[in-house]
């Protein structure tokens, strides 16, 4: 299948936190765009089980990655985007806070359905081991205190977790009250 290449796309995603397979999906979509837009979604969200870090937090774990991955930041803008409930308008609303951009980068079947139906054209990267790399396998992990979670991380974002305590912050939003 031909893959069409693109100026500018966007690649929108919670990334709580940032794993190996975001780094590999920023890598893949660079060989098919000149620039992309990593967009923070979820951006008004924090201290929750499923968000469990701010957007700022967000913004430098996927910074520090992309920078130890080697990764050319020159080629990349990080957008933090808040939601908006209205899905079929979700494309469009990405417009107010982004780069003027082409297409999206997403294997998520409801993103690339909106994409295609607002007009943008669409980037599906491989898996790169799914079942492997996922934010919410990642929590569950933390939460377990399973330490394993630290090799589905780039280095720098485990350490940043660890420098804003995110660990503990995580499992104390399951003791509730």
């Amino acid at each position: 299948m031909m893959i069409r290449n693109y100026k500018r796309a966007v690649f929108p995603g919670r990334f709580q936190p940032f794993h190996t397979g975001h780094l590999e999906v920023v890598r893949w979509a660079l060989e098919h765009v000149e620039e992309l837009i990593i967009v923070i979604g979820t951006a008004q969200e924090s201290h929750t089980i499923v968000n469990p870090f701010t957007a700022g937090e967000r913004i430098l774990m996927i910074k520090e990655a992309l920078r130890w991955g080697k990764v050319d930041l020159g080629r990349i803008y990080i957008i933090p985007v808040p939601d908006i409930l209205m899905n079929s308008v979700w494309p469009h609303y990405l417009k107010l806070f982004t780069p003027p951009f082409e297409a999206g980068v997403s294997r998520n079947p409801l993103v690339v359905r909106l994409f295609k139906e607002a007009g943008f054209g669409v980037l599906i990267p491989p898996a790169f081991e799914r079942g492997v790399y996922s934010s919410t396998k990642i929590r569950k992990m933390i939460m377990s205190g399973d330490e394993t979670w630290r090799k589905l991380v780039p280095p720098v974002v485990a350490e940043i977790i660890d420098s804003i305590d995110g660990v503990e912050r995580i499992r104390s939003l399951l003791s509730g009250d």
